[in-house]
């Protein structure tokens, strides 16, 4: 997974899997979903993040462990 960040448009994109991109389909007038070529989303952008959300910070963790999403199967 890759977060990004873009401060001078205050767009948020989130890749969940690096994938062709087939298609984008707009969920609403703000955001994006991107299809890879199996119809599965592999990423989403979220325009005016800023202030569609609130959020100071960001973080994660990471849980080892536990059994394997398909997510995490899928090439990288």
């Amino acid at each position: 997974m890759n977060v990004k960040y873009f401060a001078d448009t205050d767009t948020l994109y989130i890749e969940l899997y690096p994938a062709e991109v087939d298609e984008t389909r707009d969920l609403d007038e703000d955001t994006l979903l991107e299809l890879d070529t199996a119809g599965r989303l592999c990423a989403l952008t979220i325009e005016h993040a800023s202030t569609r959300m609130d959020m100071p910070a960001f973080s994660y963790e990471q849980i080892p462990g536990g059994p394997v999403s398909a997510i995490e199967t899928l090439p990288r």
